[in-house]
């Protein structure tokens, strides 16, 4: 098992930043890619970002392209979500999540991750 924990959402001004935290533990050496998703009120969880651990090749929704980006922390099994110019559309619960399966680049389809997180919700609003 692996367990997700998410940190750092909050209440933001739109053209703000906020910086969202993953923190995992348990069997995290199972894990090739670590993502970021979505949920807004009425929505379908989307994709945001992922990260390949081995290597940290990345992969971007087009809608956050050039204003979020994924990092990770190797010591501390951290993956971070940058997020910058903020838009209203961006208001959701952000959930971190993580999947074993092999490959090269980290899967957009949610359903390819086994292991996720209990959500942060991340408001952006004037």
């Amino acid at each position: 098992q692996v367990q997700l924990v998410e940190s750092g959402g909050g209440l933001v001004q739109p053209g703000g930043s906020l910086r969202l935290s993953c923190a995992a533990s348990g069997r995290t050496f199972s894990t090739n890619f670590r993502a970021w998703f979505r949920q807004a009120p009425g929505k379908e969880r989307e994709f945001v970002a992922g990260i390949r651990w081995s290597d940290g090749r990345t992969a971007y929704a087009d809608s956050v392209k050039g204003r979020f980006t994924i990092s990770k922390d190797n010591a501390k099994s951290t993956v971070f979500l940058q997020m910058n110019s903020l838009k209203p559309e961006d208001t959701a619960v952000y959930f971190c999540a993580a999947s074993g399966l092999p490959g090269v680049s980290p899967p957009t389809w949610k359903f390819s991750y086994d292991y996720w997180g209990q959500g942060a919700q991340v408001t952006v609003s004037s």
